[in-house]
């Protein structure tokens, strides 16, 4: 009985044994799948961190391509605008007459109220200077005292300025007009030079024709003449630099193309180029402050009768060039 009894008990310790092994193991899965838990919480904080960056990230470049996409719009949408304006104006110089000659390498305005009121300014101030010019003649012909030529002389040099102030004010309007010479005759336009004439070439001409002078009078008049020639000399090659970067404004970027891309670029290439021809307004104006600035010398070198006889000789050769031009427009032709 007791060694039965001993089985039972050592039995009953082995059953036991087992069971409480069983619990540990259980505790022991537990913890592993928490540590599990675990790192897959922070291996997912990870991917969650990472995942709002990127989308900041995609909504800071939408934001960026929406505004880049808005002043796009917005630019095409100015170009637009101005090309809709270029467009009005063109149309509105057709409507005013505005055509260009079957030969192409004229332009005329038969409208254009810039270029008619200048025309008919310049036609009524031919008119007076022509009354000017006889009564100047009348009174060298009747050996006129010195007085009465210097009231006449000054008036005649006061009508001069009356023109270039004619002609500043229809540079405003029209400078085109003006540096055509369309209000000139064709033999006039042979010799024209930013809308007049040449001053040194006008103190060459007078050279011959107001002798006897004094050497302190040829000195005058020649160092005139070359003060003259350098003035002119520097407008001009400020003509052609303007010329130059026109050319080379116009010429910039993809030329043929008439791709909707280009918009922009085209529109900002007629802005600059039309600040550029702004400044052909200036070099019209220096042209004739120079032409009325060798008057005023010249009359000041010269006697009141010399001034006299100058303002003739000038008087006496447009007229023969406006002559040669009637008289060429009405040759025989073949």
């Amino acid at each position: 009985m007791a060694d039965t009894s001993s089985r039972t008990d050592a039995s009953t310790d082995g059953d036991t044994d087992p069971r409480d092994m069983g619990v540990s193991s259980s505790e022991r899965g537990q913890g592993i799948l928490a540590a599990a838990s675990d790192s897959s919480g922070r291996s997912k904080d990870k991917l969650d961190q990472k995942t709002v960056r990127r989308l900041a990230q995609n909504r800071e470049a939408a934001r960026k391509s929406r505004l880049r996409k808005k002043a796009y719009v917005q630019q095409l949408e100015n170009s637009r605008l101005k090309l809709t304006q270029l467009e009005q104006e063109l149309q509105r110089a057709r409507q005013q007459g505005v055509f260009i000659s079957s030969s192409g390498d004229q332009a005329h305005s038969t409208g254009g109220n810039g270029a008619l009121a200048f025309d008919a300014e310049h036609s009524r101030w031919l008119e007076e200077k022509n009354k000017q010019m006889n009564e100047l003649r009348s009174a060298l012909n009747a050996h006129a005292g010195d007085a009465e030529l210097r009231i006449i002389v000054d008036g005649v040099m006061s009508h001069y300025e009356e023109l270039f102030r004619i002609k500043s004010n229809a540079a405003k309007n029209d400078v085109f007009h003006l540096l055509s010479g369309m209000w000139k005759t064709p033999a006039e336009r042979c010799f024209l030079w930013l809308g007049g004439f040449r001053s040194s070439e006008l103190l060459k001409l007078l050279a011959n024709q107001l002798e006897p002078m004094t050497e302190r009078q040829v000195m005058g008049i020649n160092s005139l003449q070359q003060t003259s020639q350098q003035a002119e000399d520097a407008l001009s090659q400020g003509m052609e630099s303007l010329q130059q970067s026109l050319a080379d404004t116009l010429s910039s970027g993809t030329l043929g193309s008439s791709s909707s891309d280009n918009v922009a670029s085209y529109m900002g290439q007629m802005a600059m180029a039309m600040g550029q021809l702004g400044t052909l307004e200036g070099f019209i104006r220096q042209a004739d402050n120079l032409r009325l600035q060798t008057l005023q010398q010249m009359i000041r070198v010269l006697t009141t009768r010399q001034s006299a006889r100058a303002f003739l000789a000038i008087h006496d050769y447009s007229s023969r060039l406006r002559a040669l031009s009637s008289l060429w427009l009405a040759r025989p032709r073949e």
